[in-house]
């Protein structure tokens, strides 16, 4: 008898997996220029086209009159400090720039204070009532300052602040604190609460906190609305002009143009003035540039 073993084999499926293409990704370009070279030469083109006015007048306000009038885009030979001297002790420039940096400063100073405490407060106010004021506060952005000058005026009248660099300075003041409100307003609210949580814990006082901790932070916010606010107040020409009488009292745009209408023809003298008037701003950007890219891109890149 012959028995027949039958074995069932399981055949094993083989599975062929196709290899998966591995993803090639591009490597990130480092410190690549936004537009490509293109916009990178047209944009050192423009600053290089916007600083040949401003080396125009460094050069003409070193260069004798005579030499201005033979030649009117030749170079100093040799440079002199002539015009600087005349300018600074003839030309009464000295008091024009005292003034000019006590009424700036001043309301600079005034504003940025007042504003700080002023955002500050709004922006940890949770009723009803700090949404409305700070709307009450935004709405002085509506109306440019120079369009109210005869209101200005009456009220400084009856004040007696008309002739007054004080009431100049207030004026100044007051005028910026929109400005200054709306942008601290925006940096205080990124700030968690964390820190002011933390440091009630640690037994500082609410002033303390406020300026040992929320107002360090806030620093590039304070060197923009500082530098943001100097600027229009140390070329403004129209409110010194209305509300200053005496000469002595002028600031520097008023000065200047005083300065021109008596030395018409002293181009050198009036190139020298049109420097003094411009040194300062230079001189603060180029300290507060990195405050101020600091302060106009946070809270772009996260």
């Amino acid at each position: 008898m012959t028995t027949a073993v039958v074995t069932t084999e399981e055949p094993q499926q083989q599975t062929r997996t196709s290899p998966t293409p591995r993803s090639r990704r591009r490597p990130p370009r480092a410190n690549a220029p936004v537009g490509g070279a293109g916009a990178g030469v047209l944009l050192w083109g423009y600053a290089a086209l916007a600083l040949v006015p401003l080396l125009v007048m460094v050069s003409n306000s070193v260069r004798t009159n005579a030499d201005l009038i033979t030649n009117p885009l030749g170079l100093p030979s040799p440079p002199t400090t002539a015009s600087y001297v005349e300018a600074w002790t003839t030309g009464s420039f000295a008091t024009y720039f005292g003034n000019s940096l006590a009424v700036t400063v001043g309301a600079v100073a005034i504003s940025t204070v007042v504003a700080t405490m002023a955002a500050y407060a709004l922006a940890r106010g949770r009723s009803r009532f700090f949404r409305w004021l700070e709307s009450l506060f935004l709405s002085g952005l509506m109306l440019p300052i120079h369009l109210a000058i005869l209101p200005i005026f009456y009220l400084f009248d009856g004040l007696g602040l008309v002739d007054s660099r004080f009431g100049l300075m207030l004026m100044y003041a007051a005028s910026g604190i929109p400005f200054s409100i709306f942008v601290l307003t925006t940096f205080f609210r990124q700030l968690p609460e964390e820190l002011e949580e933390a440091a009630a814990l640690d037994g500082a006082t609410s002033w303390q906190t406020f300026w040992r901790i929320m107002v360090p932070l806030v620093r590039p916010a304070l060197a923009t609305v500082a530098v943001f606010r100097f600027v229009p107040i140390w070329n403004d020409f129209l409110f010194p002009l209305v509300l200053l009488r005496r000469e002595e009292k002028y600031t520097l745009p008023v000065g200047l143009t005083t300065f021109f209408g008596e030395n018409a023809t002293n181009y050198s003298a009036v190139f020298a003035g049109l420097v003094i008037t411009t040194v300062p701003l230079i001189v603060l950007f180029l300290v507060a540039t990195k405050q101020i890219v600091a302060g106009l891109t946070a809270g772009m890149a996260k």
